[in-house]
């Protein structure tokens, strides 16, 4: 009887956090006001500051979409600028 109340507990704070979808306020150790995102990310509240980081976010994002290799997030991913970037095949004969 008490494991069941304690699973019941346990689910229903599971289910409270997981419905918690906002971004959350907070301030750092500085003094600056920040937003804790759900995709664990973070991000100052002033909006200047915000939009710096949004645009190194979205590049980096467009950088990780543009790299080759990895299957399922296993194996060596190579980024543009690489010397093996995009060499085609090994094999002399079909160069």
């Amino acid at each position: 009887m008490r494991g069941a109340a304690v699973l019941l507990a346990f689910a229903s704070f599971a289910t409270i956090s997981l419905a918690q979808e906002g971004a959350i306020e907070a301030t750092t150790a500085s003094g600056e006001k920040v937003r804790l995102l759900p995709n664990g990310r973070w991000e100052y509240a002033d909006q200047k500051k915000a939009e710096v980081q949004r645009a190194a976010a979205q590049a980096e994002t467009a950088r990780e979409q543009r790299a080759q290799g990895g299957l399922f997030g296993l194996g060596r991913k190579v980024y543009e600028g690489d010397k093996d970037y995009n060499r085609g095949s090994l094999n002399p004969s079909k160069r």
